[in-house]
């Protein structure tokens, strides 16, 4: 990351994760869950769902689900995440490319 001082502070370059920013183990695969669980609230509040609604839609339990708006979706895998996403309508789509850089990284596009 780079540094630098804005205004007397030391400020860091953001990598574009920040759970590798902040050392957070499967930071990667923690990236793309909360890209999946941002466009599920998304098609929650565009549908006008409430959770119990949205539970019954996506197959999974409403304290699943309030558990997910809450921010905990460690019971939840990706897969799962993308499962509900198309229950709710949406098409999920996993695109397969030469890596811009040696590093292994995940990408998630929200369109």
């Amino acid at each position: 990351m780079k540094t630098r001082h804005i205004h007397g502070v030391e400020v860091q370059e953001s990598s574009g994760n920040v759970f590798a920013d902040l050392g957070v183990a499967d930071a990667e695969k923690l990236k793309i869950k909360t890209g999946l669980v941002i466009q599920i609230k998304k098609a929650m509040r565009e549908q006008a769902l409430t959770q119990q609604e949205a539970a019954k839609r996506m197959g999974i339990t409403q304290p699943k689900v309030s558990d997910m708006m809450r921010g905990d979706f460690s019971n939840l895998s990706e897969r799962k995440l993308m499962d509900c996403l198309t229950r709710l309508g949406y098409d999920v789509e996993i695109s397969v490319r030469p890596a811009k850089s040696s590093v292994d990284d995940l990408v998630m596009a929200a369109v």
